[in-house]
């Protein structure tokens, strides 16, 4: 059985019927013509975007993270009154 995407209550492919199986689901839709719309296109490419940033923005603040704890530990192990980098303006000395 062939699968269509249905946008905004309609197919995209334009086929009509009450006993067509459809699904907003871009994973499990199989219509070719659904499939090479402009509208299953764009939204493959939202998902795709937003798949990469979320993985992006996680691995971005994980190394964030990471080097500002291992900076931090560096600073504090040196003796005398060494100055934070740009970013702790909170603490000018450790």
């Amino acid at each position: 059985m062939v699968t269509h995407y249905k946008v905004a209550g309609h197919l995209a492919c334009g086929h009509h019927g009450t006993h067509l199986v459809s699904s907003s689901e871009l994973t499990r839709v199989k219509c070719r013509s659904c499939r090479n719309t402009d509208a299953y296109k764009q939204a493959r490419k939202d998902e795709r975007n937003a798949t990469r940033r979320a993985a992006r923005k996680a691995r971005a603040a994980h190394t964030a993270n990471d080097w500002r704890a291992a900076w931090r530990e560096r600073l504090t192990a040196m003796k005398g009154p060494q100055r934070l980098p740009r970013g702790f303006a909170s603490q000018p000395f450790v």
